[in-house]
Formats: C-alpha cells, structure tokens, sequence
C-alpha cells in the first residue's frame, strides 16, 4: 500500500503547519487542509498536499476525506487540530460564539473522526490523535467555552478509545501548554473585545494584558515541540494514550490534582493571572 497516509487539519498556521512539515519528514504522504488555500502555499512546496477544509460544513468534510480515500486508497493517520479559543466572562460571550467554538473545537473533530473510522477499520489500522490543551484538565477564570470545549475533547477520546478498541485504531490525546503561535494574542483581544464596557472589563484586562505578555516572551515552547510528539503517537508501536507537553503544562495539571478546588482558584489566579 506504499506510504503512510496522514491528514492534518488546521494546517494553515501554528501546530498543524509543523506537524505537517514533521510528518512529511518522517515518510508520511501528507495532506494538510485548511478553509485558506494560500496559506498552505509554502506547505506545498514542502511535499505537502494541501486541501480546502471547513470543519463546520459536512460537505466540505465528507469531500476532503473522499478526495484523499480517492488519490489513495486509505487514511492512516488523521491529526484533529482545527479549532481555536475565544476567552470572555460567561456573562458576555454570546451563545452564538459559544455554539461556533464548540462547532469547531468538538462537533468538526467527532465528524473527522466519524468519517475515517471506516476506513481505518478496513485496513486494520489508524491512528486519531486529537490536539487537545492543558485546558482539557484544568480551568481558568475568562475561558469557560475554550475549556469545555476541551474538556469534551478530552472525554470523546477516551469514550472513542474504549470502542474502537480491537479494530487496529489507537486514539491519542495530545495537551500542549504555552505555545509559540497566535493563539494567545488572538484569545487575548477577543477578551478585551467582548469585556468591553462591561462589568468584567477590569479584570479581563488584565488578564489579557498577561496573556499578551506570556505569548510574545520567551518562555512558551516552540510549535515544534508538539510536532514532534504527533510524529512520535504516529509511528510508535504503542503509542501514549496522552502527551502533555509544552510550557507550564505538568506543573498546571499537577497543581490541580493535588490541590483542593478553592485552593487551585487562588493558584490559578496568582501565578497564572487567570489564563491558558
């Protein structure tokens, strides 16, 4: 059956534009897709086929899946990173940003993942690696929709894993912490924006002045580092079942196990300034 065959979503930018790039490195026929074609052009001259993908259309998720079953003939990895975080007191987001984040966070990646199902399960193989967050098992003040988003993320793996268990097919949960990409500075002023005027506006400021802080400094971790872990849950024997990795991603979620709820909120808002 030749190479390997891997997509990733999200590819445009950030985690999936390096996992794509490291997959191909390692021998993958990559396909990385994205809703903006240009954006994948340096992908492309890379080797990596780039697709039109929007993770809340069916259709263009039932073509993007087709079109590579097509040019061939299976799937054996598919890495879920599309989605992104819009912070905001629960008060202020509007349920139809709350309904998009999670269309795109959780209902796009269950569809992906539906749609390969069968076709891993043909040819005894796969690998379903959802990009999770640190924020699948901790939780900060401003990032209620960002954190259930991940939280199901989270528990749709694990559910996933235990039925698929027998067919070939592992599930794999990657949770980054602070990494180098827009995201926080995207998050940071979607605060600012929907606080604006508002009853949280002096706390959210504040917290989305760290955030800027934390995302343009030194210390978030490069997108590589989760690139790497990809490449590692797509072609170990056994993969993990999960990778935490990245800035501030052990110490957070070792804090919240060990920690009493009321004591880890003040932590949260102490050395955290309230976000990730």
């Amino acid at each position: 059956m030749g190479k390997k065959v891997a997509l990733v979503t999200g590819a445009s930018s950030g985690i999936g534009f390096e996992s794509a790039i490291w997959l191909k490195k390692a021998g993958f026929t990559v396909y990385g897709a994205a809703r903006r074609l240009e954006k994948m052009e340096s992908l492309k001259e890379q080797g990596v086929i780039p697709l039109p993908l929007d993770v809340t259309e069916d259709a263009s998720m039932v073509r993007c899946i087709e079109t590579i079953v097509e040019n061939e003939g299976k799937i054996d990895v598919l890495v879920n990173n599309a989605g992104y975080g819009a912070y905001g007191a629960l008060e202020d987001v509007p349920i139809s940003e709350a309904r998009k984040q999670m269309e795109v966070n959780v209902f796009g990646l269950a569809r992906m993942a539906q749609l390969v199902l069968p076709h891993m399960r043909r040819h005894g193989f796969g690998r379903i690696i959802n990009i999770s967050s640190m924020g699948g098992k901790i939780y900060t003040s401003f990032g209620g929709w960002y954190h259930a988003a991940k939280f199901a993320v989270e528990a749709l793996s694990d559910c996933l894993r235990l039925e698929i268990e027998g067919f070939g097919i592992d599930v794999v949960v990657i949770e980054p912490g602070g990494i180098r990409t827009d995201w926080g500075l995207i998050a940071a002023e979607n605060l600012k924006r929907t606080s604006r005027g508002g009853a949280y506006e002096k706390s959210s400021v504040k917290v989305a002045d760290a955030m800027r802080k934390v995302y343009r400094g030194g210390k978030v971790s490069d997108p590589s580092v989760v690139a790497k872990a990809v490449v590692a849950a797509a072609t170990a024997k056994r993969p993990k079942i999960r990778y935490l990795l990245g800035f501030g991603a052990k110490p957070s979620v070792f804090l919240r196990w060990i920690l009493p709820d009321r004591i880890f909120d003040r932590v949260v808002g102490w050395i955290f300034g309230g976000f990730f």
